[in-house]
């Protein structure tokens, strides 16, 4: 388990990173919410530099990040097995964000989201997207998000709150 000592490195993720990334998934969120290596590794896929894991110094993945361009106010279901990317996309939409229990409350969480913004930014994108679930809410408004609705977000959940945030 990693301890506040452990130096996080961010790193651009491999496929290699797969198994990984699904442990901590499974262990940052209730099985409704876990998806497959299929939806997920697409995400990389089409838009691999969007997609990151912080490593411990020992090796193990602790945290990762999935975002890519997308479009304000389309819905992308959990679940959902993207085809391609929109042709004219308009906001950087930051998919999936989870981290090791014990890398929690060391900042790794803002470094994840510092390097979506430099992606984003660097795509020359204005606006970045998420859906905040988990009462997680608090944590997104704390970075700079605002609620943008909550409309089409039922495979997220009931607490499900579609945020945004200025770049």
């Amino acid at each position: 388990m990693p301890t506040p000592t452990d130096a996080a490195l961010l790193r651009p993720m491999r496929e290699d990173d797969a198994e990984a990334v699904l442990a901590l998934q499974h262990q940052a969120y209730p099985p409704s919410h876990h998806e497959s290596w299929a939806v997920l590794g697409r995400k990389r896929q089409l838009w691999p530099n969007g997609c990151w894991v912080a490593q411990a110094a020992s090796g193990e993945r602790i945290g990762y990040v999935f975002s890519h361009p997308w479009r304000v106010g389309r819905s992308l279901p959990l679940h959902g097995l993207i085809d391609a990317l929109p042709d004219s996309p308009d906001c950087f939409h930051l998919h999936d964000l989870a981290l090791h229990g014990g890398a929690r409350g060391q900042g790794l969480a803002p470094q994840l989201v510092a390097q979506v913004l430099v992606a984003a930014r660097a795509a020359g994108f204005t606006q970045l997207s998420l859906v905040a679930v988990q009462g997680s809410q608090g944590f997104w408004a704390r970075q700079g998000f605002v609620p943008s609705g909550s409309g089409g977000l039922s495979s997220y959940g009931d607490d499900a709150v579609a945020m945004r945030l200025a770049l």
